[in-house]
């Protein structure tokens, strides 16, 4: 497991996005809307998204949303 994602939450894909023809792009996690980039933000994050794998895309997308690693995070406790 690489070292950004200790936990493998991004092993499960929780991140999806979408352009719209302004060139928008929302990004969601679990279906839930989080964050919308454009302008330079929107145009460097696709060019990183056209050569990236599964896994790399998923870290993109983890790091444009933002707060999702901060290392305080506790895991619940399941019963």
């Amino acid at each position: 497991m690489s070292p950004t994602d200790q936990r493998g939450k991004l092993t499960e894909e929780p991140f999806a996005y979408k352009t719209t023809k302004e060139q928008k792009v929302f990004i969601s996690s679990d279906g839930k809307h989080v964050t919308t980039l454009s302008g330079k933000k929107a145009q460097r994050f696709l060019a990183d998204m056209s050569t990236a794998d599964e896994h790399k895309a998923q870290l993109i997308m983890a790091k444009a949303t933002g707060h999702f690693k901060h290392g305080n995070e506790k895991m619940s406790k399941r019963r």
